[in-house]
Parts: C-alpha cells; structure tokens; sequence
C-alpha cells in the first residue's frame, strides 16, 4: 500500500500550502482510510468522519494542541501505535485507525465513548464515562455522528442519496 515518497508528490504535485491538497491525495487518502478500516474492523464511514471533522482533508492540519495531520495525531498515541510520521498519510490513518479500533474495545463499542475518548484522551473518559461533561467534547461528538450517520445512510442506500 505505501508509495514512495517521490512517487506520491510527482503525482499529487507536492505539499498543498493550505486545504484538502490535490485530488490525486485525497483519493489516496480515502483509499488508505477504507483499507485501513477493513483491517481494523472499524466502519470507513466513522474513518471518514473523524477525518472530516478532525482535519478537514488536510493532511498538513496542525492543532494548537499539537495533534497533527489527517486524524490529528498526539505524539504519544502516535508513538503508541508505531506512527514514525504523522503527517504522512497512510501512516497516520493507520495510526488513527489503530487507535479508533483499541477505543471500541475498551469502551465496548459505544460510539459516544469512543469519540469522547478520541477528542479528550481515554483516562478522562474511563475516570466519568458518560458523566463527562465538556461542551467542546458534546459538540466534537455530534459533528462526528452527523457525518457518520449521513455516510452510513448513503453506503446503505448503495450511493444514491
């Protein structure tokens, strides 16, 4: 699955300054998000979610916080799931993806959990679980299950909606 480096930024032109970076890498990274979600058994639909809500498509995104690229990455979930570098695509969806899939074990495969837990770190979610009460983890929770709900409905509906 991973192209050489060259390879990708002769085909997709190099690093975009800003926004979703060409079409040839953003169709490389949903095709790196759908395989990776088979592998992990996690749904491609919540995948894309969380990197539409999380990045946008931006594989350069940066946070404040210093989470960074597609599934914007921490340097130690990074480091937990052998991501060497974050804002190299396949790497870090694998990683996010890794990390999507340990969350619906622990968390039982409670979405609501899980996408507390991705947003605000696992310690702060098993310490309340659903008594975790922050307004920017409710609404980072709510966008995600918007678009995953909207993408579900339409790989149910074969594509037509």
């Amino acid at each position: 699955m991973r192209l050489p480096v060259l390879l990708l930024l002769a085909v997709t032109g190099g690093p975009a300054a800003s926004g979703q970076g060409p079409p040839a890498l953003r169709q490389y990274a949903v095709q790196c998000a759908e395989h990776y979600a088979h592998v992990y058994r996690v749904p491609s639909e919540l995948v894309e979610a969380v990197i539409d809500v999380e990045s946008g498509w931006n594989p350069y995104a940066v946070s404040p916080k210093g989470a960074v690229g597609l599934m914007q990455l921490m340097p130690k979930t990074a480091f937990r799931f052998r991501v060497r570098n974050r804002f190299w695509v396949e790497d870090n969806i694998r990683g996010g993806v890794a990390y999507l899939a340990w969350l619906m074990t622990l968390f039982k495969g409670d979405l609501r959990l899980v996408m507390a837990a991705y947003v605000a770190g696992q310690d702060r979610i098993l310490a309340r679980g659903p008594a975790y009460s922050s307004r920017e983890v409710y609404k980072y929770v709510t966008r995600v299950a918007e678009r995953y709900r909207s993408r579900r409905l339409k790989t149910l509906a074969g594509g037509k909606l």
